[in-house]
């Protein structure tokens, strides 16, 4: 009777301590999913573009180090020449920018001109208008004193 419990005890232990038939189990399904199913695709495409890689490599390789400086001085020729007008349409840009910031400056320096002539024409008119006051009054007074001497000089 103990035999039976010890194996029973054995049985279940393994059940549940021993992974390796689920772990094999996987990585057969693994090694069936990868390499037969897909019949080494993968590998073929690497190798495919691993050739592909070469074949560039070898028609892109230049002959000699002066075919590679000819062509290094036409492209810096070129990008000079791009960096060039590239100058040029950013300064034709700020021209512009700055003779519209600058029309926009003149129009409201026109405009605070403009305020400003009103603004004196109106001090002037206030200033002349005290002043023609001032002269009405300093005539009345003098008219006034000039009548009270010619009395006194008439009752004389």
């Amino acid at each position: 009777m103990m035999d039976k419990i010890v194996k029973d005890v054995g049985d279940i232990q393994s059940r549940l301590l021993d992974h390796r038939p689920v772990i094999n189990a996987e990585v057969r399904f693994f090694v069936r999913e990868f390499e037969e199913k897909r019949g080494y695709r993968e590998n073929r495409l690497l190798e495919n573009i691993n050739k592909m890689v070469q074949e560039a490599d070898e028609q892109m390789r230049p002959l000699n180090v002066e075919d590679v400086n000819q062509q290094l001085s036409d492209v810096f020729k070129r990008l000079e020449a791009a960096n060039h007008m590239a100058e040029r349409v950013q300064q034709r840009e700020l021209d512009a920018q700055q003779g519209t910031q600058l029309q926009a400056n003149m129009e409201k320096l026109k405009e605070d001109w403009a305020e400003f002539l009103k603004e004196q024409q109106r001090l002037k008119e206030e200033v002349d208008e005290e002043h023609a006051k001032a002269v009405g009054e300093l005539s009345a007074r003098f008219n006034e004193k000039k009548k009270k001497d010619l009395a006194q000089y008439s009752l004389i």
